[in-house]
């Protein structure tokens, strides 16, 4: 018996893979049908995490807070206050988003965590894997896209559409090709950033737990890094920058 079949021996009983997707097909015709893929469907896990959460935190508010809603009142106080710094009168506006944003970020990108490393004393096939749905490029262009739109709205309502135009054209009008380019260049930065780190990460985990043999506890260490802190570290860059991109554009409706 080779080494291949007695690490056979370790694979679990029962295998449940995470589904992969699946399509729909509305009225029957091809036109109309979309694929719902993994990505997709492990976002949806997350939002459902998120709402959950919110509702098992939010409930039985007291007047003088004790336990988690000290915790939560003060992430909350810490929110309000870094948005009132960059976005100033708007910071009810912004400050929502940029909140809604990071916990999503976070949660999407640390997800494999709860992904189970497999049976044995060695590593093995776990019954089902989890992957991060930002480490589809699909999901951080959408993200990107979200916030150069917010970028452009939050503009035209601070400056108006003649003083949107005029910082197009500042300092110089030979800049406006270059100024335009920066509508281009931030949310390819934002997406692509956010996707490789992730895809990176997630393929070093890969490659560690398919290193026979090597203990449980070495992969299961790694993750900490590459699932937790690595996935933490990518969400407060994108929302901070995303903070900074929203601020200069709204930069003339701070108090």
């Amino acid at each position: 018996m080779d080494i291949k079949e007695a690490l056979g021996a370790f694979k679990p009983i029962i295998s449940i893979p995470f589904p992969e997707g699946f399509s729909i097909s509305l009225f029957g015709s091809e036109l109309t049908s979309f694929v719902i893929n993994e990505s997709i469907l492990v976002s949806w896990v997350v939002m459902a995490l998120l709402i959950i959460g919110s509702l098992l935190l939010t409930r039985n508010l007291q007047q003088i807070p004790r336990g988690s809603q000290v915790i939560l009142e003060a992430l909350i106080g810490f929110l309000n206050t870094f948005s009132k710094e960059h976005f100033g009168k708007r910071a009810g506006v912004y400050g929502p988003y940029i909140g809604t944003i990071f916990l999503f970020l976070f949660t999407a990108n640390s997800i494999p965590v709860i992904s189970p490393l497999g049976i044995g004393l060695l590593h093995s096939e776990p019954p089902f894997t989890i992957k991060p749905p930002t480490r589809d490029i699909n999901v951080t262009a959408a993200f990107a896209l979200l916030t150069i739109l917010l970028v452009l709205i939050g503009g035209l309502r601070a400056k108006g559409l003649r003083g949107w135009g005029k910082k197009l054209l500042s300092p110089a009008p030979m800049m406006l090709p270059f100024n335009l380019l920066e509508y281009l260049i931030r949310p390819l930065s934002l997406c692509l950033r956010l996707f490789g780190n992730i895809l990176g990460g997630y393929i070093i985990m890969l490659l560690i737990e398919g290193a026979l043999p090597i203990p449980l506890v070495v992969p299961a260490f790694l993750s900490l890094y590459f699932d937790l802190f690595d996935g933490l570290i990518q969400a407060v860059v994108f929302t901070f920058l995303t903070t900074l991109f929203i601020a200069e554009a709204v930069e003339e409706e701070h108090t």
